[in-house]
């Protein structure tokens, strides 16, 4: 067990559980949004933790493939509760819009036949929207310079030219590449206060050992397995991989599930665009693409198994890096590579907006009207998504 981080009087696993919910009923915004949330209610409302801390907790879910938002809340709940605590953090956080987007799925799966209609439309128009703002944004912050937007470019690129998986992991695998031999990103501080939690370094190597096993042997098992295994591991598999968290998840759940098979374009693309309108993580998307799949299991189990397979690397990561974080935050080739790699997923989701979510969302001037003031709203406005999505959602079913 975890011993916990000594800042003011400590909590249980419950009292995690309650804060975290209230977070994830009312944390609209995306995962820089969530950080927010997290600051004002954790540090500052709290004392949970010290703003250095804060800072050298999200510095670490940045650096790790996952949604980063929700591995701050995993890490959170580990420094005031232990294990227990973390796992009351993410259940607290993801619980909300999970239910959301599962239920949307299990009526979507029963009546989209009938309800594919302008509303439909509106959902993959504001979809359009929201990705394009998803990659201004990031780009801005990713790629300030002519290498990072190089980088970003050559990754759209590949992932456009190759395609599917390969297209993804090309993308990566180029990105971490020319990160090692061209960038030079700033050096952190180095002293850090997570040093402050110890998480013993036992159970820290086994969860890593765990993390890459289950990338390993699971797409072997899946060759012969039944449909579940073969889920958890298409899951497993874009949870573990994506860096960035967030919007830069759409290409690989894309190439997981539509591209398989398994997932319908068009339910794609409306479960992505539902996804806005909902608190919480983005990787509850997943619950979503379960519940809909198209061979066994699906429904409610198919959303179960989804989101625990999404979720499950970042919670073996959070365990398995923290004791190890003071070291590898000072190592500048892992810190190059993960520059590069953090330009390349610009690219990837650049790719994404290109195909297939521009060609699915704007099929006619009136969807192409939709989508430009959905992007309108967004980035000129400053419109919450939520609110956005809605508004497309209505437009398409009065006038489309």
């Amino acid at each position: 067990m975890a011993r916990r981080h000594d800042q003011g009087a400590q909590g249980g696993a419950g009292e995690v559980f309650a804060v975290f919910l209230r977070l994830g009923f009312t944390s609209f915004g995306g995962p820089i949004a969530h950080l927010g949330y997290f600051r004002e209610e954790l540090v500052h409302r709290r004392r949970w933790l010290s703003d250095h801390a804060y800072a050298d907790l999200v510095a670490l879910c940045q650096f790790l493939p996952g949604p980063a938002s929700s591995q701050v809340g995993m890490g959170v709940g580990l420094m005031r509760a232990g294990l227990p605590g973390l796992l009351a953090a993410f259940l607290g956080f993801t619980l909300p819009s999970a239910v959301a987007m599962v239920a949307f799925g299990l009526g979507f799966g029963m009546l989209g036949s009938d309800l594919a209609g302008g509303w439909l439309a509106g959902l993959k128009a504001a979809a359009a929207a929201v990705v394009a703002q998803a990659v201004l944004g990031m780009a801005a912050s990713l790629c300030p310079e002519r290498r990072t937007q190089t980088i970003a470019l050559a990754g759209a690129a590949i992932a456009i030219g190759l395609g599917g998986i390969a297209g993804q992991l090309g993308a990566i695998a180029f990105g971490a590449l020319a990160g090692a031999l061209f960038l030079q990103p700033q050096v952190p501080r180095e002293e850090t206060e997570l040093a402050l939690l110890a998480v013993p370094r036992g159970l820290a190597l086994g969860a890593l050992a765990l993390f890459f096993v289950l990338l390993a042997l699971l797409p072997l098992l899946a060759a012969g397995g039944d449909g579940a295994v073969r889920l958890v591991d298409a899951f497993y598999r874009a949870g573990a991989l994506v860096f960035g968290g967030g919007h830069v998840v759409l290409p690989l759940l894309d190439a997981e599930t539509v591209a398989t098979g398994l997932v319908s374009r068009e339910a794609f693309l409306a479960g992505y665009g539902a996804a806005q309108a909902v608190p919480g993580p983005l990787f509850t998307f997943a619950g979503f693409l379960g519940a809909v799949a198209e061979r066994p299991p699906s429904g409610i189990a198919g959303g179960l198994l989804a989101l625990g397979a999404i979720f499950l690397p970042s919670a073996l990561l959070v365990v398995g890096a923290l004791p190890f974080w003071a070291q590898l935050r000072g190592i500048v080739p892992a810190r190059r590579i993960l520059a590069g790699v953090n330009a390349a997923v610009v690219g990837l989701l650049g790719a994404a907006l290109w195909s297939p979510v521009l060609p699915e969302g704007v099929t006619s001037p009136a969807t192409a009207v939709v989508a430009l003031l959905a992007f309108l709203a967004l980035v000129v406005w400053r419109v919450p998504a939520f609110a956005v999505v809605a508004g497309a959602a209505l437009a398409g079913f009065v006038a489309l």
